[in-house]
């Protein structure tokens, strides 16, 4: 048995996906299905920022889970929370999951790609990427070391076929690549044996 939480904002949520067999949830559920027996919570808000899944976390009540998906960050993007006060909130959320959920393994999703998102008029479309890229960047190197956290980028080489047709959010082949991605990283995680 796997019991994962996937957790976040409207790509956690599956907009963009015309079902939630289409969305991010269904299809890694799809997948990690063919290797194990999966249980699986959804608690996504379209919207969400950084601190608005931290409280949605401390609402939620207390249960373990094995793997942890959290997608945030967008909408700290688009609110220019500096991509320092964002790595301080990731880490808040990090304390709270594994202190809530106590997961053998807490995935965290890199902020999609902004600078390819259609739906946004150049310079900003340019300026919001270079934020979302700067944020990753400092997750990432914060996360050097801990076995127990990894660092997930969605989307690679997808470009705007892996959009929905809002030019904004996943569409249904982002998802499947989104994923795929996930899959492998937790079938080959700790979790599994």
């Amino acid at each position: 048995m796997l019991r994962v939480l996937i957790a976040g904002d409207s790509a956690a949520a599956g907009v963009g996906a015309p079902s939630q067999d289409e969305a991010l949830c269904g299809k890694l559920v799809s997948r990690l299905s063919q290797h194990c027996t999966v249980e699986w919570r959804l608690l996504a808000v379209n919207g969400l920022d950084s601190p608005g899944l931290l409280k949605l976390l401390e609402e939620t009540a207390v249960r373990s889970f094995d793997v942890v998906v959290v997608s945030i960050g967008v909408n700290d993007v688009t609110g220019l929370r500096s991509p320092s006060e964002w790595l301080h909130w990731q880490r808040r959320l990090a304390a709270a999951i594994e202190q809530r959920f106590e997961p053998k393994l807490l995935i965290h999703t890199a902020v999609p790609p902004m600078h390819g998102f259609t739906a946004l008029p150049r310079p900003l479309r340019w300026f919001l990427g270079r934020w979302a890229i700067e944020m990753n960047r400092q997750l990432a190197a914060s996360l050097v070391g801990q076995p127990l956290r990894a660092f997930h980028v969605p989307f690679q080489g997808a470009g705007a076929n892996g959009l929905a047709a809002d030019g904004f959010h996943p569409g249904p082949i982002g998802y499947a690549m989104w994923a795929q991605g996930l899959s492998q990283l937790i079938l080959a995680s700790p979790t599994q044996s």
